[in-house]
């Protein structure tokens, strides 16, 4: 019975750690003073993951200068990213306002998603008003146009919403392709072919016209777009485009009204 107890008392601690029922892998040090940051980066992670997946992309954004935080989009209990996309998005943008709130002289934000989170950055942007405070989002590995694993989730649809968001042809994912991207705000799509969650064509954008939308292919797996060092030098020449762009001042759009 002893022995038992004791294997079943390892079993409960393991699940509570793979779970993340008390939200630690959520916690992260905060590291950057935003006060007057002229490049603030908001990072948004995926499916299923937590803030700690970004460990090492944030050192080295924060080592090239670059002012990082991230936002908790955990679901259930506050651990993982199971919620709706647009129910994210949300949340973004009241975090955003609040983040410019309590940190003034703040500059405009760029916007890093990884997976799904690249489609909540999306969604808030294009759909919530985010254009008014952001100059660029740069996506990996984001299925802009679904995933058909998202199927294999469904049995766990009513916990995790933004599983039937996912499915290829979704109604959700329609609604946000309508309409054309807000023109003052740079999107790119870092994709690769071997990624095996968003499968080629999904993570590729239809510019329609707009020269600040770029598709850029690199090559490898799905986690592998957060650590490998070839793929952070793709980002960071996307940043660095960003950076040198002509920007109106904040809350100004430049070029008229987005869509």
């Amino acid at each position: 019975m002893r022995r038992l107890s004791r294997l079943l008392g390892k079993a409960t601690r393991l699940a509570e750690e793979w779970l993340d029922l008390d939200g630690r892998h959520n916690h992260v040090e905060r590291r950057t003073d935003l006060d007057g940051h002229p490049r603030p980066v908001l990072l948004l992670h995926g499916f299923f993951s937590t803030r700690r997946t970004f460990d090492v992309l944030e050192r080295r954004l924060r080592g090239d200068g670059y002012g990082v935080f991230s936002l908790n989009l955990g679901g259930l209990r506050r651990a993982y990213n199971t919620r709706g996309i647009d129910d994210l998005a949300d949340l973004v943008r009241a975090k955003v306002e609040r983040a410019y709130a309590h940190h003034p002289g703040l500059g405009p934000l760029t916007i890093v998603g990884h997976s799904k989170g690249g489609v909540v950055a999306a969604y808030y942007v294009k759909k919530l008003g985010g254009w008014r405070r952001t100059r660029a989002v740069v996506t990996l590995g984001a299925p802009f146009q679904g995933t058909p694993k998202a199927w294999l989730g469904l049995p766990i649809a009513l916990l995790a919403p933004s599983i039937p968001q996912l499915l290829p042809g979704s109604t959700f994912l329609r609604r946000l392709q309508d309409g054309r991207w807000p023109p003052q705000v740079r999107l790119t799509s870092l994709w690769s072919r071997r990624d095996t969650l968003a499968i080629w064509p999904s993570p590729v954008v239809d510019p329609a016209g707009n020269p600040l939308i770029r598709n850029v292919e690199v090559d490898c797996r799905h986690l592998e777009f957060l650590t490998r060092k070839g793929i952070y030098h793709s980002l960071r020449d996307e940043l660095t485009r960003a950076d040198r762009a002509t920007r109106a001042p904040l809350g100004v759009v430049a070029g008229g009204r987005a869509g």
